[in-house]
C-alpha cells in the first residue's frame, strides 16, 4: 500500500502541507560520506542520523510537538581521512557557512528551534553554535549525538568508536540490505597514541585514520545482532523524541529554573 508523506518530513512534505503548519522546532540530521571497516556503507552516518531524526520526530508529532525534519547533510569533517578513498571532507568553516544560512531561513519563518542530530564523531558544532548566538540571538540552537542519548554498555558487550558492533548492530536493524556478512568485516582493531594525555582523552588531536586502523574500523563489529540494534535504536529515538517534545513546549526566552 502506497504511503502517504510525512507531514513531519519536509523532503517528503508539500506547500499545501506546509503552509497550514505552524513548526516550531527544526530537526537537522548531520552525517558524513566516509568508508565504515568493509561491511558497512559509506552512508552509514547519514543513514543513522537521520533515521534517528525521523523517528524521534514521529514519536514527538504524535504527542502533538510540531518538528519539521530537515534534509540531510551528507558530509562531515574527515580531515583525517584525506588518504581514504572517497572520504569526503567538509570543513567546520565550511560547516558554520551552511548553518549560518540556515539559521537565517528559520529566522525568517519564525522557527526559534533548531536540533541538530549528529551521526559524526568528527563533527563537533559546539564552537560554531556559539557563533550562531551573537549572529542570530532569537533562535536556540542545540546538537546531539544520537548514540549517546542512551546507554550503549546496557545493550552490547563493545560498542566500538566507529563501524563497531552498535553501528553495526543499528544498521543490521534499519538497513540489513547494506550490510555485508560479517565474516567479511574486519575486527576494527585500532592503535591509541603513545603519549599517556593522549591516550587518557584529556589531551585533545586528531587521529590519523589510516595509521590508527587497517580496515577504518574502530571496534569489533562481530557481536552486532539486529535484535541488540533495534532495542538501542528504540531506546534512543523514544529519549530524543521526549526531548523534541520538551523543547516544543519550552519558551527559548525562559530556559532556565
Amino acid at each position: 500500500m502506497k504511503s502517504s508523506p510525512r507531514p513531519y518530513v519536509l523532503a517528503e512534505t508539500n506547500w499545501k502541507n506546509v503552509k497550514t503548519q505552524e513548526y516550531t522546532v527544526a530537526v537537522l540530521p548531520w552525517g558524513a560520506t566516509e568508508a565504515h571497516n568493509y561491511h558497512l556503507p559509506y552512508a552509514t552516518d547519514n543513514i543513522l542520523a537521520e533515521n534517528a531524526a525521523i523517528t524521534s520526530a514521529e514519536k514527538a508529532w504524535s504527542l502533538g510537538a510540531k518538528t519539521i525534519v530537515l534534509p540531510t547533510i551528507p558530509f562531515g569533517v574527515n580531515t583525517g581521512q584525506m588518504d581514504v578513498d572517497l572520504c569526503i571532507n567538509m570543513n567546520p568553516s565550511t560547516q558554520m557557512a551552511v548553518l549560518k544560512d540556515l539559521v537565517q531561513v528559520l529566522e525568517a519563518n519564525n522557527i526559534r528551534k533548531l536540533v541538530i542530530v549528529n551521526g559524526h564523531g568528527g563533527n563537533n558544532f559546539k564552537q560554531i553554535i556559539r557563533e550562531l548566538s551573537l549572529r542570530y540571538p532569537t533562535v536556540f540552537v542545540c546538537s546531539l549525538n544520537w548514540w549517546q542519548a542512551a546507554k550503549a554498555g546496557d545493550y552490547f558487550d563493545e560498542p566500538g568508536d566507529h563501524a563497531g558492533e552498535l553501528e553495526t548492530a543499528v544498521a543490521m536493524h534499519l538497513t540489513p540490505n547494506l550490510v555485508l556478512p560479517l565474516d567479511q568485516a574486519g575486527d576494527g582493531d585500532a592503535k591509541t597514541f603513545k603519549i599517556k594525555g593522549l591516550k587518557e582523552g584529556w589531551v585533545s588531536a586528531q587521529r590519523k585514520w589510516t595509521t590508527v586502523t587497517k580496515d577504518t574500523g574502530v571496534g569489533n563489529p562481530k557481536m552486532a545482532t539486529s535484535k541488540n540494534g533495534k532495542q538501542f535504536f528504540m531506546a534512543v529515538t523514544d529519549a530524543i523524541s521526549e526531548f523534541f517534545y520538551e523543547l516544543h513546549h519550552t519558551d527559548v526566552n525562559d530556559m532556565y529554573e
